[in-house]
């Protein structure tokens, strides 16, 4: 009998969590006695009842569990924390609001079972969403997309299975600034991906406020990719070169060719040319010393440096 581990971070919750044990549990009778399941809950430092709410249920359900952080310590690191400690033969990450329809779950399952390693939920975009978010969310999966290593797929979600090889391969990293999505995708393994509508919210607002939204992105960038080490360099790059250029061109024209247009210059402009030449080398000069952070960056991490789907047999 193969097991199925729901991963589920809560933060503030109580009224949620409920519905989703109600809902939840006939969807996953509906797979038959081929499969065992837990709950796992991790209750992310709720202000609310969400921790009596817990204790209650899993006192009525063995299949039931849940881990209760001090603190609120953030979405990801909760997903996080549910992978550490789940026992099943391939996690589910869904949202305890109801948002992530339940009832995909039996086709994430079908698809695991045809050979998929990592299945992926990616939300259809709602006429609901205002443009700000439409936007925002365009801008943020084109910048992603642009520096990083491995693609995102716009609008892909934390609601997926992944299978134990994947969960230890994940519980392996160690890094603080975590987008849990795009490490998934660096890890590789064989994917697919379905789409769904997401839900209206059943009762609470979303903890995720734009502030909140920012730090993921800004987090999402720095932890996912290196360029933003290098962008300094580029840029002193770019900035000597002109400057360069326009120092040359108005040496020559001014005092060798006597060129009307290089004679307009004045001396204050010729200076402020050198003093942009000169902040060009030292925008070099950072760039090369960020090679260097970036390389103890990469050994901070700790990354394995492959991923195995099988090892060989001994």
């Amino acid at each position: 009998m193969k097991m199925l581990s729901l991963i589920i971070p809560a933060h503030n919750e109580a009224e949620n969590i409920p519905a989703l044990c109600e809902r939840v549990r006939p969807v996953l009778a509906s797979l038959g006695n081929s499969y065992s399941y837990e709950l796992l809950f991790v209750n992310d430092g709720s202000t609310d009842t969400t921790l009596d709410v817990l204790k209650r249920v899993s006192e009525s359900d063995s299949r039931i569990r849940y881990i209760d952080f001090s603190r609120n310590f953030g979405k990801e690191i909760a997903t996080t924390a549910g992978l550490n400690h789940a026992s099943g033969d391939a996690c589910i990450l869904i949202d305890a609001d109801l948002q992530h329809p339940v009832e995909l779950i039996p086709e994430f399952v079908k698809q695991w079972e045809a050979g998929f390693e990592v299945v992926v939920g990616v939300r259809n975009k709602s006429r609901s969403d205002s443009w700000v978010k439409k936007v925002g969310s365009t801008l943020f999966y084109a910048v992603l997309n642009a520096i990083v290593e491995t693609k995102i797929v716009p609008n892909s979600t934390d609601f997926r299975l992944l299978d134990r090889a994947v969960v230890d391969e994940f519980n392996r990293l160690t890094e603080v600034n975590r987008m849990t999505r795009g490490l998934i995708d660096w890890l590789g393994f064989k994917r697919t991906y379905i789409s769904f509508d997401a839900n209206e919210r059943l009762h609470g607002t979303a903890s995720y406020n734009f502030w909140k939204l920012a730090r993921l992105a800004f987090n999402s960038f720095v932890s996912l990719s290196l360029f933003p080490l290098r962008l300094a360099g580029y840029l002193g790059i770019c900035i000597t070169t002109v400057s360069a250029i326009a120092g040359f061109y108005i040496l020559l024209g001014k005092y060798f060719f006597h060129s009307y247009f290089a004679s307009t210059f004045s001396d204050a402009e010729n200076l402020a040319i050198f003093i942009v030449f000169l902040v060009g080398i030292l925008l070099m000069s950072i760039g090369l010393l960020s090679l260097y952070i970036e390389n103890i960056h990469r050994e901070v991490l700790g990354r394995p440096l492959y991923i195995m789907r099988k090892k060989p047999r001994d």
